[in-house]
């Protein structure tokens, strides 16, 4: 791999970012304030790590006006530290690039449409009438299904799955074991018995939108399943049919979004949250990690439900009090009552 190195004045211009120091100083990689060398620039975003500023080897930081004073080397100033450095970890990211052309294992249906500047990797397969757009990525093993639409430089890591008929737009990153377009979770009962239900919908994503690790979400049941603009999904989430999700909203690990529920734009809900089918939940409604949301939520906000953890002996303890709470709402109803009498 080639050792990338940049002069500092041209990160700076790049990043519109006042500097403070030699222009001229190299900067070759990225790192922490604590675990940086000479020739790495490092970042402070979070007051916590403030620590090791004074103690740093980088050869320049990334940090706003009001640590600047403390910094023993090269600034760069930035009211967003923490976006300069998200949109300077591309500039030493170590991942392949990927070459145009259509591998001689990958599948590629007649009627489907490739892309001249699209990559399609080994023992991929794109079925009919597929569309993969300039600059697209489809790496090693993934599976376009027929009818897919897939936009403008839009990766695809290894073992991507999309069924038919799936919608993505430009710039959308999704990573290896996703799967987008599975049969939604329909049955209909009769006498104790489950008979499935076609699910006739699609999946549509919007501009730069990325979806985590095996994270599925499933095709629409009538209607469409809607993630929005810049929506991020980490790994191992649930998306149900026929859920809506505004722009710009973001979701943790292990959230799971039952059926038809509509979310708002730029809204965050933390880790093992989880949120009931038919649902409205407003823009901008922080949910706490592994809170349970049962109803609608109109107003934006933060919001939480469960439990903090605490020692085993006193868990127990509050578990048998809150088995106890409805009878003894009960009993101080009857003290008030006896009280006004």
């Amino acid at each position: 791999m080639t050792k990338r190195s940049y002069r500092l004045g041209d990160i700076a211009s790049e990043l519109g970012a006042e500097l403070k120091g030699n222009p001229d100083t190299e900067i070759n990689g990225l790192a922490t304030l604590q675990a940086a060398s000479p020739g790495q620039i490092a970042f402070l975003a979070n007051p916590s790590y403030g620590r090791y500023l004074a103690e740093t080897s980088a050869s320049a930081v990334i940090l706003s006006q009001s640590t600047a004073d403390q910094c023993p080397t090269n600034v760069l100033l930035l009211d967003n530290p923490y976006l300069g450095y998200a949109r300077l970890s591309h500039w030493f990211d170590p991942a392949p690039v990927a070459e145009p052309g259509i591998h001689p294992s990958a599948v590629v249906a007649s009627s489907a449409r490739v892309s001249d500047t699209a990559c399609i990797g080994p023992q991929a397969v794109v079925e009919a009438e597929a569309v993969v757009g300039d600059n697209v990525v489809v790496g090693a093993g993934c599976i376009i299904g027929a009818r897919c639409q897939i936009g403008e430089q839009t990766i695809l890591r290894p073992r991507v799955t999309l069924a038919h008929d799936i919608v993505m737009g430009k710039r959308c990153h999704i990573l290896s074991g996703a799967v987008i377009g599975s049969d939604g979770f329909g049955f209909a009962n009769e006498k104790g018995a489950w008979h499935r239900i076609a699910q006739l919908g699609r999946v549509i994503l919007g501009d730069d939108v990325e979806v985590g690790a095996n994270t599925t979400i499933d095709r629409g049941a009538l209607d469409d399943t809607v993630i929005g603009d810049g929506v991020k999904l980490d790994n191992l989430i649930q998306i149900a049919h026929n859920v809506s999700i505004g722009d710009h909203s973001a979701m943790a690990a292990m959230v799971g979004i039952a059926g038809s529920t509509r979310i708002g734009s730029h809204c965050v809900f933390g880790g093992q949250s989880g949120v009931a089918g038919h649902l409205t939940i407003a823009d901008q409604v922080h949910l706490t990690g592994m809170t349970l949301v049962s109803g609608d939520i109109r107003e934006s906000g933060v919001y939480s439900s469960g439990t903090s953890a605490d020692s085993n002996r006193q868990w127990r303890k509050n578990a048998v009090r809150f088995r106890q709470l409805d009878a003894l709402a009960r009993r101080l109803k009857e003290l008030e009552k006896k009280m006004e009498g």
